[in-house]
């Protein structure tokens, strides 16, 4: 072993961002369902003389083109920039992308509420709100809360002068 294997920190199943290998595969995978009802319930929105569910349904087979190509992009591989959009995508921190995702999701919704626009967003925006929750970071264990908690109150005797030994 050398001295720059020994140097290196152990390489752990997260990376900048904070996001576990499991985790991360279910927001793809979340995002790839998400596109997939985006684009089926958009081009049955297209069906209709009404120009707002025409427009909604466009913009929710748009909503789905953009999630394939942030989140599958070997999808769209007939598109040449897509390896380019998805490096972008992935340079982007957890809720940029969940404020992206929920914004494209809601609105169509409110351009024309009606159940397909409802359904068909509803796991998009799902997606949004589980890269929302990794934005949040992990959940500590309660060893480490208590630890704390004990820390917090010691400091809070010694600011106020009392201890456990000065009290009668």
């Amino acid at each position: 072993m050398s001295s720059e294997e020994a140097a290196a920190p152990p390489k752990t199943g997260t990376d900048d961002d904070g996001m576990s290998w499991w985790y991360r595969w279910i927001c793809k995978i979340a995002g790839v369902l998400g596109g997939v009802s985006c684009a089926t319930m958009g081009v049955w929105n297209c069906v209709t003389v009404n120009p707002l569910n025409i427009a909604a349904g466009v913009w929710m087979v748009i909503t789905a083109l953009v999630l394939f190509l942030c989140e599958v992009p070997f999808c769209c591989q007939f598109i040449e920039f897509a390896n380019a959009v998805a490096a972008r995508a992935d340079q982007l921190k957890p809720w940029q992308k969940a404020l992206f995702y929920c914004g494209m999701a809601l609105f169509p919704v409110f351009l024309s509420f009606s159940i397909t626009t409802l359904f068909g967003n509803a796991i998009a925006f799902a997606t949004g709100v589980l890269y929302g929750l990794a934005s949040l970071g992990k959940k500590g264990d309660a060893v480490s809360y208590a630890r704390l908690q004990h820390q917090k109150q010691g400091d809070e005797e010694k600011q106020t002068g009392t201890t456990a030994e000065s009290v009668p």
